[in-house]
């Protein structure tokens, strides 16, 4: 009796890149047994017993033969539940119950159940773009199916059941091709004129969003550095078409896309300060991205910043300077994208008080050093603004509401982005001040004779580093896009030179 033989495509996951897999199935004469190769993990092995039930769930026996599955590449690790079908699927065509050309033209990834139905998995947003570049039409649960048809070159079929995949691709119900999701709409947070007082926080906010620059908020308890964090994605412009495909890339691999929508909303995210490593930077099982890679475009908000461990607060530095960050395990090396805007938030000691006498402890100022201290200084080094929230007066919070709304802010800060985007049309890797460089930052960022005299003077009297000399060019180029002035002038040096020191001159 002949071998029987017949292949089918899904993917293998490699941070946010889909990696093409072969599925291969060899029908063989020999005693009945399923086996399951190419470094397949727990839930890949386990495939074939919900393969197995869910064809019987159709009535459909396994012949009585040796039956081998290889995932190809052999050595590339395969994790996830979203083999199941690709295995079903090569199987039926390896019996003949379906055309083995019609499989072969697809890319499938989704979970059986026992039954038959076809569960939802994560990552189908770049399994479409990995379809679309291998020119393949990509098969889906129908609950993921909006999610990949935002991959406008793939065309993407999205099943509820086995039963309606295999009566696709007999032909005997044709489905028809799947639409993308609803594009979600911003919601309304917090307003910034909700903050009484803080005029130099709000504009230390201002200048962070128009430049994404990371930003420190230092002060005592209720002085109102979480409410002014709070209210930095109302005052941030929505993302660009190629911002947020980039970003849910991103959260597609964390399983966080829902109903297929994608997000114009720069993403927010505010981890515990009780955040392991891998939570903050990725890992764990499968190399999954942390809350950096899912901030990419967005925001990470770290109250309580010197209460991280000292560990996980090392890790930031190198992704901080590259926008990406790379996640290196014993079976697993990949590299999310990571561009974000780090604000954070801290106490100036360890009780809070380290500037009221009257509340203060008995180890000020020697507190206010240690705790601030568990802060490096290249970590300190990268924050472009630093500020002093101080408590608000009890008569101020008694006035009405006043200051300027989050909407009049965010029209000055997407008018800033606007000059940023056409100043570094066609260049790759750079969409804002914050990621000008090298040769570009000299071409860009230049001040006049005044405001030159001015940094250098500041640079040599306070010992400024490297960084923080090219990240004042940076935050006064920034300051000078919400004005308006294409010359950075030395006001507009003062007070990127204030901000960095922390100082209110």
């Amino acid at each position: 009796m002949a071998q029987m033989v017949a292949q089918s495509y899904t993917v293998a996951f490699e941070g946010i890149d889909a990696r093409l897999v072969e599925v291969q199935c060899a029908l063989s004469p020999g005693l009945p047994h399923f086996s399951l190769v190419g470094l397949p993990d727990k839930a890949v092995s386990e495939a074939k017993e919900r393969v197995r039930a869910a064809l019987n769930a159709l009535s459909i026996a396994l012949p009585s033969r040796r039956i081998t599955i290889n995932l190809s590449p052999a050595d590339l690790p395969k994790e996830g539940s979203h083999f199941d079908l690709p295995i079903a699927l090569a199987l039926l065509a390896a019996i003949d119950i379906l055309p083995k050309d019609a499989v072969e033209r697809l890319v499938s990834l989704g979970e059986l159940s026992l039954s038959g139905s076809l569960v939802p998995v994560t990552g189908a947003l770049p399994a479409a773009l990995a379809a679309a570049e291998a020119d393949r039409t990509l098969m889906c649960p129908a609950a993921s199916g909006a999610e990949a048809a935002w991959v406008e070159k793939a065309q993407v079929l999205a099943p509820e059941t086995l039963a309606a995949a295999i009566q696709h691709l007999t032909g005997a119900r044709v489905m028809d091709v799947s639409q993308p999701g609803e594009v979600a709409g911003t919601t309304g947070g917090p307003d910034l004129s909700e903050v009484k007082g803080q005029e130099r926080a709000k504009r230390a906010l201002e200048i962070a969003a128009a430049g994404r620059h990371h930003m420190l908020m230092i002060g005592p308890p209720g002085s109102g550095k979480s409410m002014l964090a709070a209210r930095l994605p109302g005052i941030l412009p929505i993302l660009s078409p190629e911002e947020a495909l980039e970003t849910s890339m991103v959260h597609s691999r964390a399983g966080l896309i829902e109903d297929g929508g994608i997000s114009r909303q720069r993403p927010f995210r505010a981890p515990h300060h009780t955040a392991s490593m891998a939570a903050i930077v990725g890992g764990g099982k499968g190399a999954k991205p942390g809350e950096i890679s899912l901030a990419h475009n967005g925001v990470l908000f770290m109250d309580e910043f010197p209460e991280y461990p000292r560990g996980v607060l090392e890790t930031l530095r190198q992704p901080i300077e590259t926008g990406d960050v790379t996640v290196a395990r014993a079976n697993a090396h990949v590299k999310y994208p990571c561009k974000f805007l780090l604000m954070a938030a801290a106490n100036p000691c360890k009780c809070g008080y380290l500037a009221d006498p009257s509340r203060a402890c008995a180890r000020v100022p020697t507190c206010g050093e240690d705790y601030l201290g568990r802060i490096s200084g290249p970590l300190m080094d990268r924050f472009d603004l630093k500020v002093d929230v101080p408590p608000v007066a009890f008569q101020d919070l008694d006035l009405p509401a006043c200051g300027e709304s989050s909407a009049d802010v965010a029209i000055r800060v997407q008018a800033a982005r606007s000059l940023q985007q056409e100043r570094f049309a066609g260049i790759k890797g750079v969409r804002v001040n914050a990621d000008a460089s090298g040769a570009l930052l000299d071409q860009v960022a230049t001040p006049d004779a005044d405001g030159k005299a001015l940094l250098l003077q500041a640079a040599e009297r306070v010992g400024l580093s490297a960084r923080g000399y090219h990240r004042v060019l940076r935050v006064a180029r920034t300051i000078a896009d919400l004005s308006g002035h294409e010359q950075i002038t030395r006001t507009d040096v003062a007070e990127a030179i204030s901000f960095r020191l922390g100082t209110g001159a």
